[in-house]
């Protein structure tokens, strides 16, 4: 029984629901480009004594936020990971969030 040219055969052909944003007109979201805060404000050495700026770069949980969610630079990332790692081992920030 041969194949009709309507349907593809494999799965991997069908078409999927990806495309129907764009086919009916929905405005599409516009991601901002996030921009390295230490860069923009000129600070180029992370002190690990100050815990109120490396706080903004620990999660809830105690883990550092990656580099991708927070939008700094891999240079500045490398060092605000020493810092908080310094300042979690003289006990200014918590390794892990209190249960």
């Amino acid at each position: 029984m041969p194949e009709s040219k309507g349907r593809p055969g494999s799965a991997a052909q069908r078409p999927t629901g990806g495309d129907k944003a764009v086919a009916t007109g929905k405005k599409q979201y516009f991601r901002r480009k996030k921009v390295c805060r230490f860069c923009v404000e000129r600070i180029d050495d992370i002190n690990y004594k100050d815990v109120k700026l490396l706080h903004a770069f620990v999660a809830e949980r105690g883990k550092i936020v990656p580099r991708r969610i927070s939008g700094v630079c891999a240079p500045h990332q490398r060092r605000l990971a020493d810092a908080i790692k310094k300042a979690r081992n003289i006990a200014l920030l918590p390794f892990a969030a209190a249960f």
